[in-house]
């Protein structure tokens, strides 16, 4: 018998569909060892070194099945997750079941699927040591900063307060903006167009005011716009220019752990927590009537937007089969990963294209369907061809003023017939902006009829609060954390009740700002998003073998 020891018992499941009655798979349930509850379990004077136990009381029962398992297998394979938390917990495994450090034990896979795991077994690896490294030195640094710092605030503020090396600095992020709205000036504006039409040519078109004397113009009281309305009312408008261009929309990557979060979160109204349990079935697997216990999508925790050249086939044949060949571009579509992502996976993308949303929409959970259809879609556009626009922007004279009327007409949808892009900002219902407007055939030196002027007082408004799909941004772009841990400082941030929300804003309490400001009083560093940002710098320097942990 082989003996393939995975985290989950879903994993597991899956796996083992795959390998045959020659093989066990049996799982971990997650970590076995980990930093002990009620004490620090660092070893100050032993280089930090962790004091690691069972995890959880019934972990020991674990470690000794898998024991006697051990024992009567004629091979060990670890088929734990392919990233650090993965690689710490064969690591812990390979310990706590005396297997030989010096062996060939560890495999994994991007995906779920029968040619994935065959291969994963034909071609066995040792133990990533930086790995390992990057996850205790962050285990150890989150330990310091938790057990130092929480229980200070439980004393100088009230009990059950906790403070993280992530939670701390994304907290202050959403504080940073309520200060900045709470001390927000108001300024006046005024917006100005014309609504005006062609003789004897249909339709009327709307022109926003923009010049003055060949400067851009910006109304800041009435007495400018009563100025520039009495040179509206009582002056020809002639056409100055007509621009004609075609503009292209090109498809976005597929997803990365965070931009997957994003889009839930957008498009999906799910939370991030939500977002990430139900991807979590969706790579490990689960029953489908009629298919038995099939994964479905590709690794979850990743920052990469490569793709394997399979999958881009795969992609293209599909787009060709149903949208037809014109949606497909000439060359496959090639998408850069940041700089500072870890590359060693895949993009989220579904396993096998030829199993659409709807062929299993009756058959699982809407959550699940809903996600994979989101991930399905995404990456199916990802390969598709650009959208392409019919643009036109007209230039119109008024006395000294200068007046803008645009349009847009979509004239070959791409890979938006696949993926729509999301409505994720709330439109003002009084932006006088005329993009998009169906205008008439107009020629340079046409004068036009005004039918109407409109003139409207505005001000500026306060930075929006974030949501959380702009916080996940937000962490993303400074370099806050991990994508795979942002639903959970999420829910901490809300389970602290630092953190509320109002529709779907997030709304620093009183409690949260009180506790940042103490933080930033005497512990400046923990909520440094700079320093949190450096410190994610040198996990990876350690995983990469660069910088002893």
């Amino acid at each position: 018998m082989k003996l393939v020891i995975v985290e989950s018992p879903a994993k597991a499941k899956t796996i083992g569909k795959y390998l045959g009655p020659d093989y066990r798979v049996d799982a971990s349930k997650g970590h076995i060892w980990d930093l002990p509850v009620k004490t620090m379990g660092i070893d100050f004077a032993n280089h930090y070194a962790p004091d690691l136990e069972p995890r959880k009381p019934e972990q020991t029962e674990t470690i000794n099945r898998l024991r006697r398992e051990v024992a009567q297998a004629e091979c060990v394979y670890l088929a734990t997750d392919p990233d650090r938390e993965g690689e710490a917990i064969s690591y812990h495994l390979q310990s706590a079941l005396g297997l030989d450090p010096e062996a060939k034990n560890r495999i994994m896979f991007n995906e779920i699927s029968q040619k994935a795991v065959n291969e994963a077994i034909k071609n066995p690896h040792y133990i990533n040591k930086g790995l390992v490294a990057a996850q205790q030195a962050r285990r150890v640094l989150d330990r310091l900063v938790g057990y130092t710092v929480s229980p200070v605030l439980c004393k100088k503020i009230h009990n059950n307060l906790s403070a993280g090396r992530v939670q701390s600095a994304a907290l202050r992020i959403l504080v940073d903006r309520e200060k900045e709205i709470q001390n927000f000036k108001p300024e006046e504006y005024w917006n100005v167009s014309a609504q005006l039409e062609k003789p004897a040519t249909k339709p009327q078109f709307k022109a926003v005011l923009a010049e003055k004397d060949g400067k851009k113009l910006k109304l800041k009281n009435k007495e400018q716009t009563d100025e520039a309305l009495a040179v509206l009312n009582t002056n020809n408008y002639v056409v100055r220019n007509v621009k004609r261009s075609v503009s292209v929309s090109r498809p976005q990557p597929p997803f990365t752990t965070s931009t997957m979060q994003q889009d839930a979160v957008n498009k999906l109204r799910m939370s991030s927590a939500v977002a990430m349990s139900v991807a979590q079935q969706l790579y490990e697997g689960f029953d489908i009537p009629g298919m038995g216990h099939v994964a479905l999508v590709t690794y979850i925790r990743t920052d990469s937007v490569r793709v394997s050249t399979d999958a881009v086939a795969a992609a293209r044949a599909r787009i060709a089969s149903v949208y037809g060949s014109k949606y497909v571009p000439a060359k496959p579509n090639v998408y850069v990963t940041k700089k500072q992502a870890q590359d060693a996976h895949e993009a989220i993308r579904p396993i096998n294209v030829e199993l659409t949303p709807d062929s299993i929409k009756d058959k699982v959970q809407r959550n699940q369907y809903l996600l994979y259809k989101l991930i399905y879609e995404r990456f199916l556009a990802s390969q598709a061809e650009k959208a392409t626009y019919d643009a036109v922007n007209v230039a119109i004279d008024c006395g000294n003023y200068g007046l803008t009327a645009t349009g847009k007409t979509l004239t070959f949808d791409g890979y938006l017939a696949i993926y729509g892009e999301a409505k994720t900002k709330d439109k003002d219902k009084d932006d006088e902006s005329a993009d998009n407007a169906l205008l008439p055939a107009l020629t340079e030196g046409d004068v036009l009829n005004l039918i109407k002027l409109n003139s409207e007082q505005k001000f500026t408004k306060p930075p929006a609060r974030y949501t959380e799909a702009s916080l996940i941004k937000a962490m993303e772009e400074r370099g806050i954390g991990r994508p795979s841990t942002y639903a959970t400082i999420m829910q901490t941030l809300y389970k602290r009740e630092y953190v509320g929300k109002d529709a779907k804003a997030l709304v620093p309490t009183n409690l949260g700002i009180q506790v940042t400001e103490y933080l930033e009083q005497y512990f400046d560093e923990i909520v440094d998003v700079d320093f949190t940002a450096e410190m994610e710098n040198r996990l990876d320097a350690i995983e990469d073998g660069g910088e002893p942990w």
